[in-house]
């Protein structure tokens, strides 16, 4: 069968993926032949609020990379898809549409809310999986899970009770990230940060007067300057911190100030957390908004005095000033301190501000009651497990990372002041779980769990775990002790931690600063194989991508010189052989037969090799130099006149044909669409229904 002249991506893809659905190799029980053993990725579940972008694309080709290739080397794969719910982000987009039409939430009430936000979900939460398929992802789609789906829901209730039974899980006052306007607390992930420009004012605490000769008589100096840059917390001040090895202050160790404008008692005290270098060297503690403070409040069992309320305003503890909010009650503070004299000095300052990755609203630290889970002894397996190399970490850099988070974790905050979500499974809670909590148990409830299910039995643990590196704390962590909790198994053997992609200024991409790229553009302008070929060309061992067009261009050039190519060889050769193989070792060979197949065979190796490693890069740069200059710049030129000599034209339209069809399986797990396309019009006999169930060559 002839190639049509150029290879147009759009005519080609749809009809291909429809023969892979239709060919039910996606499913690992339709499988051709005996499998000697399974192979499983479970797919890092996008947000049903998400469409995909680059970092998306970069990890599901990385994923389909691999599990093609597992694919054809024999095994069971399994690529398990699914989505979460995304409490908060989800919320966030209904609460939105609603605020259009002049409605709040709270107008509709908690179960009017929760159908409108259940009739977005079956609206478009399934879209980006839809476009994981114009990316060619061969997942298995009759597996598709949801972290609200009725078998999750039970799954995560038996977590949390089995976790309520130990005594793992306590409801208390601890700080957490509060967002004002989505009234809820917040995990890490979800605070963005941003620089901006403001102030760093130096304020006089007094140092109390003691009587003459007593033990704490009076200082040489008779105030200490602390430096902050939000006057408005120190209405709950409960101390003054210094560096211990700060010489400057070590005599005011252990004395007491007075507290400007409430004019109350704090002690100075020496912690290490302390950084000598900012402002003046003495910082003011406030355990209530800060999360240094709580952590140095709690060591010296200092009081907790919250002064700004969860709607962000002022409370009474914040005696006059209670009622104004934080920017205005700032003024007004910096105005009293300047009137009465105790204002040293201020400075302009830059410094980072946290805010709701949703809402953009300023973080307000806040002691909130939630409900905790203990992490002491949980996350114990979940250090050793990776010391150990039970479960590897690609780059072994984030190693560190991960074992650093662990071995300094603090107890989660598992609750939420949410409505859509995992609800507490307890009488009279009415807040709903972290969404990290459900996504924690990811790698077996999606196979079924509580149940003793045969797909549980058969794919746990998952080979590897593909993500990045924002979250190897914030779900990576949480799915080892998790797995080891529930399952008293890891779950997965090896995470690789993909990278970055910026834009080519090296900056983060952004949809809303309009640095984002759509990777359904270019696969609608370039194809998906050009789109995926340039993706993967960009895999290397630095953790960050400068993204350019020019890549996804260089890859539409090299699916067309692919395409080239093997309409130059179905052209060129008489019939298809019966069996590839047939004869090829017997053929004799010219210089240029003999080269040729050596370089193939040498790219077999090394392909297998950095696929094996995780070198997706440089797997892709090896096979580009093979192809285009091994194979069509040398061979195929040569091979012009060997074809054109009777003697040797059979055997090297046999050369032609075998290492072509041997691309075109190396080449598979990149370019899938355009490789398969081409298979289908080889003149094998013994054609599999598929190029992805052809052995894979090694």
């Amino acid at each position: 069968m002839k190639l049509s002249k150029i290879y147009e991506p759009k005519k080609v893809e749809d009809k291909i993926y429809k023969l892979w659905q239709k060919s039910g190799f996606f499913n690992p029980n339709n499988l051709p032949g005996k499998r000697k053993s399974s192979f499983c990725i479970v797919i890092p579940p996008p947000n049903i609020t998400g469409e995909l972008h680059m970092g998306h694309a970069l990890n599901t080709v990385i994923q389909d990379i691999l599990i093609r290739q597992k694919r054809m080397q024999g095994f069971s794969t399994l690529w398990l898809p699914g989505t979460d719910h995304a409490g908060i982000a989800t919320q966030n987009v209904v609460e939105k549409e609603l605020a259009k039409q002049g409605l709040t939430r709270q107008d509709l009430g908690r179960k009017k809310f929760l159908e409108k936000v259940w009739a977005w979900q079956e609206k478009y939460g399934n879209l980006i999986l839809e476009q994981l398929k114009r990316l060619g992802c061969s997942c298995d789609w009759s597996r598709i899970r949801f972290t609200l789906d009725k078998a999750y829901i039970k799954a995560v209730q038996t977590a949390f009770i089995h976790y309520y039974k130990k005594g793992y899980i306590y409801r208390g006052p601890r700080i957490v990230n509060w967002c004002r306007r989505c009234s809820t607390a917040i995990s890490d992930i979800e605070v963005k940060y941003r620089l901006e420009k403001g102030k760093l004012w130096y304020i006089r605490y007094k140092v109390k007067e003691y009587p003459k000769g007593s033990k704490q008589q009076k200082s040489k100096v008779n105030h200490i300057v602390v430096a902050t840059t939000r006057p408005e917390t120190m209405l709950g001040d409960t101390a003054v911190a210094v560096n211990p090895k700060d010489k400057r202050y070590r005599d005011l160790v252990g004395k007491k100030v007075m507290l400007p404008i409430m004019n109350r008692e704090v002690p100075v005290i020496a912690h290490r957390l302390v950084d000598a270098k900012f402002g003046s060297g003495a910082v003011k503690i406030t355990p209530a908004h800060d999360k240094t403070d709580w952590k140095i409040g709690k060591e010296n069992k200092l009081e907790i005095i919250n002064v700004i309320g969860p709607d962000g305003k002022m409370t009474e503890r914040a005696g006059k000033y209670a009622g104004f909010g934080v920017l205005e009650a700032r003024q007004k503070i910096v105005k009293e301190l300047k009137n009465s004299g105790l204002l040293e000095k201020e400075e302009d300052y830059q410094y980072q501000i946290s805010l709701c990755d949703r809402c953009s609203t300023p973080i307000e630290p806040q002691i909130s009651t939630q409900w905790f889970l203990k992490m002491d002894k949980l996350v114990k397996p979940a250090i050793e497990a990776v010391k150990k190399k039970r479960i590897k970490i690609i780059p072994e850099r984030y190693k560190k990372v991960y074992l650093d988070w662990l071995v300094n974790i603090e107890d989660w905050c598992i609750s939420r002041q949410l409505w859509w979500g995992h609800k507490i499974p307890l009488k009279g809670a009415n807040n709903v779980l972290d969404t990290w909590f459900s996504s924690a148990l990811w790698p077996f409830a999606t196979l079924g769990w509580p149940k003793k299910t045969k797909d549980l039995k058969r794919f746990y643990p998952a080979d590897v775990l593909s993500t990045d590196r924002g979250i190897i704390n914030l779900w990576v962590a949480r799915m080892i002790f998790s797995g080891l909790e529930f399952m008293k198994k890891i779950p997965f053997k090896k995470v690789f931690i993909h990278p970055t992609v910026l834009t080519k200024e090296g900056k983060r991409m952004s949809k809303s600063l309009g640095t984002g790229v759509d990777p359904i553009k270019l696969i609608e302008k370039y194809g998906a194989d050009a789109t995926r070929f340039g993706i993967s060309w960009k895999i290397g061992k630095l953790q960050d991508i400068r993204f350019v067009e020019d890549d996804v261009l260089m890859g539409k050039k090299f699916s067309n010189k692919i395409w080239n190519a093997a309409r130059f060889v179905l052209e060129h050769i008489d019939g298809g052989p019966t069996s590839i193989n047939s004869d090829l070792q017997k053929l004799p060979k010219t210089v240029a037969d003999k080269r040729i197949l050596k370089l193939l065979d040498r790219t077999t190796k090394s392909v297998n090799k950095d696929l094996d490693n995780f070198q997706f890069g440089k797997a892709a740069h090896t096979l580009y130099d093979f192809f285009w200059h091994d194979f069509c710049d040398r061979y195929i030129e040569i091979s012009k006149s060997q074809i054109a000599n009777r003697k040797s034209q059979k055997k090297t339209q046999k050369i032609l044909f075998y290492v072509l069809l041997t691309s075109l399986k190396l080449l598979h797990p990149f370019v899938p669409f355009l490789s398969e396309e081409i298979y289908q019009k080889l003149p094998l006999r013994d054609r599999k229904k598929s190029l992805m169930v052809e052995e894979y060559p090694y």
